[in-house]
């Protein structure tokens, strides 16, 4: 088999690498299109599109809440505009365009009415069904504690139990449910995690498409290093109670929520999974605000977060990868196939990048790279090369190599054939995550 990872560059000289030239990218739609075009060329054709229905899922995570949001949280609509129109020319029977963002996205305010006239627009002209859905059961209102459940009917989901085939059964205990979700109820996710069962709630949307295509936004990510190609696929479980993020506790406990041991931090965790169960009543906030205070008082350092954001995450990395094993080999009885199952394929935007504190609080970093890609792991190998990670000390990317081993591997940059240590050329080092300061000075 053939992994491959097509890069184009928005800019033509280094000079022009810089956050005004390419922020000035997303507003030229002939130069989008041209790069989008160049990097899908020879891959994505009228043959593998004509009369296909399609499956376009974007980054769409959360509702801007800085200026800067706009170019570096989520997926550029401009981007996804480009993107939509080209695959529109090519006649497919339709198109879903859809993701489940935290529960507390604001839907409205993150998907402006300019942009759905836009796409309703395309979807005329071209005469293809294009339908936007929000794939997630649950949203929450911050503002009012104020939740909405059944948004979609579980019967719009496939439950899938990957069992021991899961990436977290190694660090699952008879004994304990240690999984968590920062801001979720616990004892949902106990249901659906433990030794033996690892279940997923999955859209059925995904089973009722030919071709898949995600376009992520390449950032760095609190719990897995970077989130690209492999972290989206997130986006199609449409329940985030069936999404391990960490475990509760101390590393030195069985945890990987922080390392070194602390009792008030042990009783701050404590309290947050006691408001969890409260969600929507009035004691939440409260209840948030305690376990937050306790752990101030506890003066954690930038490894030491209450929602697991540092390189220490042992969870996350494992629920992406099962994740994907899904996506590929699932099929629509609930059961994983030894074989691929879909046509699947990764455009990334990283013409802006996220750093910083990824992925709901990221700052812009000027990349200039459109990226086109058939293998998610290969891809974020790739996507990390251009941030200037350590690949091999991101539990994410170091897991996912393995998916490579059988596999030929082919890069293109600018349509020219290179090697992945030719990517220092076109490499910025991006800012990691707070509780990723260090590290590339743990052991591989």
């Amino acid at each position: 088999m053939e992994a491959y990872v097509n890069i184009e560059t928005a800019y033509t000289n280094r000079s022009e690498l810089n956050l005004e030239s390419m922020e000035a990218v997303y507003r030229d739609k002939h130069r989008l299109r041209q790069l989008i075009s160049a990097a899908i060329s020879g891959q994505l054709t009228n043959e593998k599109i004509a009369g296909k229905k399609i499956l376009l899922k974007p980054n769409w995570v959360l509702h801007d809440k800085s200026e800067s949001d706009i170019v570096c949280l989520r997926t550029h609509d401009a981007f996804l505009l480009v993107a939509l129109e080209l695959l529109l020319e090519m006649k497919p029977a339709r198109v879903v365009l859809g993701d489940a963002p935290v529960q507390g996205c604001n839907w409205e305010r993150m998907l402006s009415a300019a942009f759905i006239e836009n796409v309703n627009k395309l979807s005329e002209e071209y005469n293809v069904p294009v339908k936007i859905k929000d794939f997630r059961r649950v949203s929450y209102n911050p503002e009012t504690n104020q939740l909405k459940q059944n948004r979609n009917a579980i019967e719009d989901f496939i439950i899938f139990d990957v069992g021991t085939r899961s990436y977290l059964e190694e660090v699952s205990d008879d004994a304990r449910s240690p999984f968590r979700v920062t801001n979720y109820n616990p004892g949902r996710l106990a249901e659906s995690h433990r030794k033996g069962v690892h279940k997923y709630c999955i859209t059925k949307e995904l089973f009722d498409v030919d071709v898949l295509i995600t376009v992520p936004k390449i950032k760095t990510h609190q719990k897995t290093g970077l989130t690209n190609a492999l972290k989206i696929l997130v986006g199609v479980n449409g329940d985030k109670d069936f999404l391990p993020h960490h475990r509760k506790g101390a590393l030195d406990d069985g945890g990987d929520c922080y390392p070194g041991k602390n009792p008030l931090r042990k009783v701050s965790e404590d309290i947050l999974d006691y408001a969890n169960t409260k969600i929507g009543k009035s004691s939440y906030k409260s209840l948030l605000h305690l376990s937050a205070a306790l752990w101030k008082a506890s003066k954690p350092d930038n490894e030491q977060n209450l929602a697991a954001g540092w390189y220490g995450n042992d969870t996350t990395w494992r629920m992406v990868l099962d994740i994907n094993q899904v996506v590929l080999y699932g099929k629509s009885d609930g059961t994983l196939s030894d074989t691929v199952q879909r046509e699947f394929y990764s455009l990334c935007d990283g013409i802006v990048a996220g750093q910083g504190n990824g992925p709901l609080e990221p700052e812009p970093l000027a990349m200039g790279v459109v990226a086109f890609s058939n293998d998610t792991a290969y891809m974020d190998i790739v996507a990390g090369h251009l941030m200037g990670m350590d690949v091999d000390r991101i539990s994410l990317l170091r897991n996912a190599k393995d998916w490579l081993k059988d596999k030929i591997c082919l890069l293109t940059v600018n349509q020219q054939q290179a090697e992945i240590n030719d990517l220092i050329n076109y490499s910025v080092k991006a800012i990691m995550p707070p509780g990723w300061l260090n590290y590339d000075k743990i052991d591989r």
